[in-house]
């Protein structure tokens, strides 16, 4: 196979195996400049195959169909144009589950499995949890607390429709019966009622630095998940006006934060507007990125 872009396998002219695209894709990812070719057409096989990582070299002698190649080559071409390798083949793992994802809705990050975790800590203790989550996208967020938390009454909200079909629909898939997925614009309506807690991943990127993300986030991820058209902090401002009306005395607030000085500014906000019980969470990558209040 040679390093250019045309069906990786000539049908007639011979077999192409597990291993032989495995070879032929970590080379030409390679060429392309990716930074990690190998996990690049590994990624791809798994899902053509429905393999685990593993499988793709228990069983690298396996023949790949033409059919098959003839889709693989089109998903290759498309992630040489930066298309998140997610909205490719449609789909993506978080927290343990399967979600699908398109175009309409942010990609499920690692760093939000996190706030996840933080979210679960916080409600330990609680039997049946009233949660709302501002911001549904793919339904991530709420999915992974229901799987934990059956007996959570959730609340999650998204000014999308096509979000809110889509959260509803990794909801079914997943088996995930305790969510109720609400279209609302939360910066000017806010639901009735109390909760024991709040969770939320906003858009928080300023306006000025979305040029200076990746191609695959700045072309391709829905703008209106990724910014809020200003400096990052319209969406906790709302919160730090809004949060002790809709969460009860004792009950959590999770938010997740951006970089640089975005966790900064956030927490003097929320400390300036009366919140004391505050503490800021790293990630996985030690990284500032979670902040838990408590009301």
């Amino acid at each position: 196979m040679e390093n250019k872009l045309k069906k990786p396998a000539k049908q007639n002219d011979r077999i192409w195996r597990v291993i032989d695209i495995l070879k032929w894709g970590e080379s030409y990812f390679k060429t392309k400049g990716f930074e990690n070719p190998k996990k690049e057409i590994e990624w791809f096989l798994c899902d053509l195959l429905k393999y685990k990582r593993i499988d793709l070299y228990v069983n690298f002698e396996d023949p790949i169909p033409p059919t098959q190649l003839d889709q693989l080559k089109g998903w290759i071409k498309r992630r040489c144009n930066h298309e998140p390798i997610q909205y490719i083949t449609g789909s993506t793992e978080f927290y343990g589950l399967k979600l699908n994802v398109t175009p309409h809705v942010l990609i499920p990050r690692p760093e939000t499995e996190r706030l996840v975790d933080v979210a679960l800590h916080c409600i330990a203790n609680y039997q049946a949890p009233k949660i709302l989550e501002v911001g549904a996208g793919s339904g991530c967020i709420p999915i992974a607390i229901a799987s934990e938390k059956p007996k959570a009454k959730i609340l999650s909200l998204d000014v999308s429709k096509d979000a809110l079909t889509l959260s509803r629909q990794n909801a079914k898939f997943n088996d995930i019966t305790n969510i109720d997925f609400v279209e609302m614009d939360f910066l000017f309506d806010i639901p009735k009622g109390q909760f024991d807690l709040l969770v939320s991943n906003p858009p928080y990127i300023p306006k000025n630095e979305i040029e200076n993300l990746m191609p695959e986030i700045k072309k391709h991820e829905p703008r209106i998940a990724l910014t809020d058209n200003a400096d990052g902090m319209t969406f906790y401002r709302r919160f730090a006006d809004v949060v002790k009306s809709l969460v009860k005395n004792g009950g959590w607030v999770v938010l997740e934060i951006g970089l640089g000085d975005h966790p900064n500014k956030v927490f003097t906000l929320f400390k300036e507007s009366g919140f004391n019980q505050l503490e800021i969470i790293q990630d996985f990558n030690s990284d500032e990125r979670v902040l838990k209040i408590q009301i």
